[in-house]
């Protein structure tokens, strides 16, 4: 992978004034918080990848060596289908978490929850019912996690491997967090970011990381 230089534009101007107007520490602590399926699908679209084979770890790393950061931790938020739904990414992703753990990456799962979609096809001309997955709770725990750490002051920098813009209230909430402690706090969100993305957009109120193929 290979990152792009963050996207000073993609910030709005009272983000600025907040964070910055704070003592900012020489040496910043970051928490990466990476959800798992959000970013497996901007990696399908943007470089066609058809399988998560993503070591989040080294990618939260190479994102805080580039910007000379220091990593405290990585946390990690998928859903997972169940044994009898489907028992090929079941284990998969039982294997997958299980490393993930024993590298000392925090993980977080939940249960998908399958539900019939119908989908017109043939220029309207009949409809497609299909099982989707859906998952429930994980932008919520993600965004829960990230306040939390944030009143405990375990970051300074908060580096959001998602684009759910549902996670913006959460960025709101540090911000007010910043402000009512007198702390420097940074919130970055990082995504692949190529031609064929289809969602070229990070989280709202924050900076931009984008990442592409070398």
């Amino acid at each position: 992978m290979k990152l792009l230089s963050p996207c000073s534009t993609c910030r709005k101007a009272s983000c600025r004034v907040i964070l910055n107007t704070m003592k900012e520490p020489q040496e910043k602590r970051v928490v990466a918080f990476v959800d798992g399926q959000n970013l497996y699908y901007a990696a399908k679209a943007s470089f066609g990848y058809t399988y998560p084979n993503y070591d989040v770890r080294a990618l939260a790393k190479m994102v805080c060596q580039t910007q000379g950061w220091k990593l405290a931790q990585t946390r990690f938020y998928t859903g997972v289908p169940s044994m009898i739904d489907n028992a090929f990414w079941n284990e998969f992703w039982t294997r997958k978490l299980a490393a993930m753990g024993r590298m000392g990456i925090q993980v977080f799962s939940r249960h998908l929850r399958y539900r019939n979609r119908t989908i017109t096809v043939h220029g309207g001309n009949s409809t497609l019912t299909s099982l989707v997955g859906e998952e429930k709770g994980i932008d919520v725990r993600i965004a829960l996690d990230m306040v939390g750490l944030a009143l405990h002051n375990a970051y300074d920098v908060a580096v959001v491997f998602s684009q759910d813009q549902d996670l913006s209230e959460a960025v709101d909430e540090i911000r007010h967090i910043a402000r009512s402690q007198n702390r420097w706090i940074k919130i970055a969100s990082a995504f692949p970011l190529e031609n064929t993305s289809t969602n070229k957009r990070g989280l709202n109120k924050t900076d931009w990381i984008l990442f592409i193929k070398k």
